[in-house]
């Protein structure tokens, strides 16, 4: 007779906000039919339980931070280039971004689900059922795709006419959410493969899916926006087919990399059926996360609304989240490289290996966020000035450098809330995180945004980001001495205690 740990999830009516927390605890299982060692356990122990975690954790992140940092860049060229056309075309692009944002939400947010899953299945050593975890997530990401196929089509004109009134905005945006939309098959196939090579510690390949991509889009970008070589001049739509474009050449290598270098998967879709159960368990650790993404589209279409009375002030906020993303990215490329570790060493009942990479990444992401942070108080004009959209320069300025400095005050503290988040999420526990993102953005910053605005005061307003990342460091560390307690430190334990 063997004795199997299962993970149970008990329900604990003392959560957040009155909420039911949904708390995974093991316990045992007897059962006659289970041989002592699975056939598919032959093979030998992945880095993610051996390596020394500094090292492992920063030779599975850099790669991920370095590929993420280029993103971020090609992120920013690709606004320049469209700033050149007209400030209009800019505050286009930076008002589609809610739904650009829900998109790389519900991509990423079930990658995090196949990869917390998926890593803690190949740490308990059931290679079989790692192929089938990786095949349904392939499944449920293209049939994301679809959806927002269907949202290009069919929502993209309202989406811009609830945000402005300027009907070459409207024009502008159209144009450019549609094209996004509908040919976004390279985003969550990029998503989706370059998260199954880094389950298996496999980085490097995604850093070079990634970095592919991105040279792609920015040699891309100047000749569709201008008409370069022979190509027409295709403005905002341009910058839109450079965009999706590199997404498929970094979806195509990644799925090349997948077959031809991850022999810890066998990936097949012959015969495939939807499991419902594998999808469930994927969706468990994903939607949590989705919805935590998904917010901050929320957020940023709440606070779209509530600088349109200041006009130029959404071109700036816009600008803000295009300079912001080379900071948050290198901490997101951590954060990739953290949840399988920790993942992997939670199913292999690793504890001290599963605190210490915790330690290191919190360490780690508050250092980036605090250089960040250094960067934007010093030179916020300079910053700004890069994005040169014709005649409303100057006043870019007058509002941007101000905007800057202010919001980049959060930085001190987002670290921190972000590595926290992502150790919650390969726990499994992905509900904590969301709870602290939907106080964060909708519990405080939208309100307190809301109630400044009423002052007349655009600058005001951008106080309402360090105000709420002050109740995120609060809640953050709220829900992490509780994981630790009911999980962590019963790690590698017959059993995982729930007493506090």
């Amino acid at each position: 007779m063997v004795v199997r740990p299962i993970l149970q999830f008990t329900l604990n009516p003392t959560g957040f906000c009155g909420k039911p927390f949904t708390m995974p605890r093991i316990i045992t299982e007897e059962r006659e039919d289970i041989p002592m060692q699975k056939e598919q356990n032959t093979q030998p122990e992945n880095k993610m339980g051996v390596m020394p975690v500094d090292r492992l954790l920063l030779s599975m992140s850099l790669p991920m931070m370095i590929s993420m940092l280029v993103q971020a860049l090609y992120n920013i060229v690709d606004s320049i280039f469209v700033s050149r056309v007209n400030e209009y075309a800019l505050r286009a692009v930076s008002l589609a971004f809610p739904i650009q944002s829900l998109m790389i939400a519900v991509g990423v947010g079930t990658a995090v689900g196949i990869n917390s899953f998926l890593s803690k299945t190949l740490g308990e050593r059931d290679f079989g059922k790692a192929n089938k975890i990786a095949v349904n997530g392939i499944f449920i990401e293209f049939v994301s795709f679809l959806a927002f196929a269907l949202i290009g089509i069919f929502v993209s004109r309202p989406f811009f006419a609830s945000q402005t009134s300027i009907q070459e905005v409207r024009d502008y945006g159209t144009a450019y959410l549609t094209i996004c939309c509908t040919a976004s098959i390279g985003i969550f196939m990029q998503t989706v493969f370059e998260r199954l090579l880094q389950s298996t510690g496999k980085t490097i390949y995604a850093m070079i899916t990634q970095g592919a991509g991105a040279i792609v889009n920015l040699i891309l970008d100047p000749i569709l926006i201008f008409g370069l070589l022979g190509f027409p001049a295709m403005g905002v739509s341009g910058a839109a087919a450079a965009t999706v474009a590199g997404q498929i050449v970094a979806a195509s290598l990644a799925v090349l990399f997948n077959l031809k270098f991850n022999k810890e998967l066998h990936i097949s879709l012959k015969g495939f059926r939807p499991d419902m159960r594998l999808i469930g368990n994927i969706y468990k650790v994903g939607i949590p996360s989705i919805v935590m993404q998904a917010i901050g589209s929320v957020m940023t279409y709440g606070m779209n609304l509530i600088l349109e009375a200041y006009g130029v002030a959404q071109t700036v906020f816009g600008i803000y989240f295009k300079l912001q993303s080379f900071v948050f990215m290198p901490v997101f490329g951590l954060n990739n490289g953290l949840v399988p570790i920790i993942a992997y060493n939670f199913g292999a009942g690793k504890r001290e290996r599963v605190v210490k990479a915790m330690k290191s990444s919190i360490l780690y992401g508050v250092c980036i966020m605090l250089a960040g942070l250094a960067v934007m108080q010093l030179f916020p004009g300079q910053l700004i000035a890069m994005f040169d959209a014709d005649a409303a320069s100057a006043e870019l300025l007058v509002i941007g450098i101000p905007a800057l400095r202010i919001i980049s005050l959060s930085f001190a503290f987002a670290g921190y809330c972000i590595v926290v988040g992502s150790v919650f999420q390969a726990l499994g526990n992905g509900v904590y995180s969301m709870c602290v993102s939907i106080a964060r953005q909708l519990c405080v910053l939208l309100p307190v945004a809301w109630l400044f605005s009423l002052s007349g005061n655009v600058n005001l307003i951008w106080w309402a980001f360090p105000i709420a990342e002050l109740v995120s460091v609060g809640m953050s560390t709220f829900f992490l001495v509780r994981i630790y307690r009911r999980i962590i430190r019963h790690i590698g334990e017959d059993t995982l205690g729930v007493s506090e």
